[in-house]
């Protein structure tokens, strides 16, 4: 049996990249997972890969949709009966715009990276409550402590470190969180990756960086989708029942916050 035998898990952006590699170890693990994802290309894509590992299934969700945050939750549980765990991993990270610092943007990402954990959390979590068992998992980001990225040079206007900023806000909700869901059995963690290997950093991050980045760790290593899946499963399993509102870097060393 796996660790997370039997368990519902929905997560979140599920169709690709870190998300998708969530997927497949939830079910190697013994999980039902619903593919709460925006892009039916990609979902699509998604259950092929998934075919044959488990019991999965999607359901279209914008995270920055208070009714479609609902919604999945009610499909979930339409499903499976239940729902046990959320990983909030959807997030403006493909097509993000960091150069732009107008304040309609800023918004926009909140809406989504923030905004959305948010939604998703309120709509899952009274099932959990109820129950008296539960767990959500956060994704931040490395972002979010990288002060050092701060624009340099010539002074135009005040940045809006739009990414960092709402990966920064996705550790606060998580404390928050763990703070009133601890009382109920529900336990609140999150994961911070560092530079992962993704399609989608290999479109934001130029090629000759690329190869630059494992340097820039302890352990000079790149960062798989899948290096991240093992911490999650320890967030969602009994083997972490008393860890809650903690935050962990999984990045080979390349961020250590005190």
């Amino acid at each position: 049996m796996g660790r997370l035998q039997d368990k519902v898990a929905v997560i979140t952006g599920a169709g690709q990249g870190i998300g998708l590699a969530y997927a497949e170890r939830f079910l190697a693990e013994g999980a039902k997972v619903v593919v709460a994802e925006i892009s039916e290309e990609r979902a699509a894509s998604a259950m092929k890969q998934l075919d044959g590992l488990g019991d999965a299934t999607f359901v279209r969700t914008d995270i920055s949709d208070e009714q479609s945050a609902n919604d999945c939750a009610a499909a979930t549980i339409d499903r499976f009966g239940t729902l046990d765990i959320l990983v909030n991993n959807a997030a403006l990270y493909y097509d993000i715009e960091n150069e732009r610092n107008d304040y309609a943007y800023l918004q926009k990402v909140f809406s989504v990276n923030l905004h959305g954990a948010w939604l998703m959390s309120r709509a899952c979590a009274p099932t959990m409550v109820e129950k008296g068992w539960g767990r959500i998992i956060n994704q931040s980001s490395d972002a979010a402590y990288l002060y050092n990225l701060a624009p340099m040079g010539t002074f135009h206007e005040v940045g809006a470190f739009t990414y960092s900023q709402t990966k920064w806000g996705v550790i606060g909700l998580t404390k928050f969180l763990a703070s009133q869901l601890g009382q109920y059995n529900v336990t609140v963690n999150c994961i911070a990756p560092g530079v992962t290997m993704t399609e989608a950093t290999k479109k934001i991050v130029p090629e000759e960086f690329i190869g630059m980045i494992p340097m820039m760790s302890a352990m000079k290593q790149s960062l798989e989708p899948e290096d991240l899946a093992g911490t999650a499963v320890f967030f969602a399993s009994d083997d972490a029942k008393l860890v809650t509102g903690q935050v962990l870097c999984v990045d080979g060393g390349s961020c250590m916050p005190a």
